[in-house]
């Protein structure tokens, strides 16, 4: 194979490596972004189970209050019952206290539910603050993961151009810019020829065209127009050569065993 074109399979190779790399480094940010995002949640449901814990207590002393003011103002009724000289009166009173024993019994019903909902609110505030702990150590143990890769891709990327650099000073520039404007364009700039064909379209490629390939030519792909090659080394051996035949020496005969007897 020509220098040239090992150099320009090499360089493609390199910048391949390149590619892949640029595209592991881009998919760094986000496994942060998720870590804080997951955090971000945790520490929302535990804010919101506090905040459904204030309500519920502020419920409580609220509902407390008005208990209390039923209990007095039943009590107050009760006392006015010595006073009553009627029976409407006397209806009245009972009416006011029955309805007053009927809400405080409604407003401690209302606290019981509240103290269960409580107990959920609690469940779930322990189990978000649990959350909250475990992603914020996730969060960290990601941030050190992504920089210790990012710092391994950069000394990576750095070899890679030093590489790069010294390649594509090997490379006649008019064939650099043609690779570098089909890299841009196709994803790679050059493709081997194999069976005929162009590895990088996958298209045939012309008799005339293979036997030039064939004798270490570089040419431009009919279809796709990337740089073709071919690699004798990836050629396939030649068949074993068929043993030949033994002729007898010219002049002299062969006697046949039944011939020999005879003659004796």
């Amino acid at each position: 194979m020509q220098p040239l074109i090992e150099h320009l399979v090499k360089l493609q190779s390199i910048e391949l490596e390149r590619a892949r790399i640029a595209h592991a480094v881009r998919q760094l940010a986000p496994e942060i972004a998720q870590a804080e995002a997951a955090l971000a949640q945790a520490q929302r449901d535990a804010a919101e189970a506090s905040s459904a814990l204030s309500r519920e207590d502020s419920l409580r002393t609220r509902l407390e209050r008005e208990v209390e003011a039923h209990r007095q103002k039943a009590a107050r009724v009760r006392a006015q019952q010595n006073s009553v000289t009627s029976n409407a009166q006397a209806q009245a009173i009972e009416h006011e206290i029955a309805f007053a024993q009927a809400e405080i019994e409604r407003l401690e019903n209302e606290e019981l539910a509240s103290l269960e909902r409580t107990d959920a609110h609690e469940s779930g505030l322990s189990q978000a603050r649990a959350r909250v702990e475990s992603h914020a150590a996730t969060l960290e143990t990601t941030r050190l993961s992504v920089g210790r890769r990012q710092a391994e891709f950069d000394r990576e990327l750095a070899t890679l151009a030093t590489e790069r650099d010294g390649l594509r000073q090997l490379i006649e520039p008019d064939v650099l810019t043609r690779f570098d404007r089909l890299a841009a364009s196709r994803g790679t700039g050059i493709a081997r020829a194999e069976n005929q064909q162009c590895s990088g379209c996958r298209m045939g490629v012309r008799p005339q065209i293979w036997n030039e390939l064939r004798e270490g030519q570089l040419l431009n792909c009919d279809s796709c127009g990337r740089l073709l090659y071919w690699d004798p080394a990836l050629a396939p051996p030649a068949p074993p050569k068929a043993p030949q035949p033994v002729t007898p020496p010219t002049g002299h005969s062969i006697a046949h065993p039944k011939t020999q007897q005879a003659g004796d």
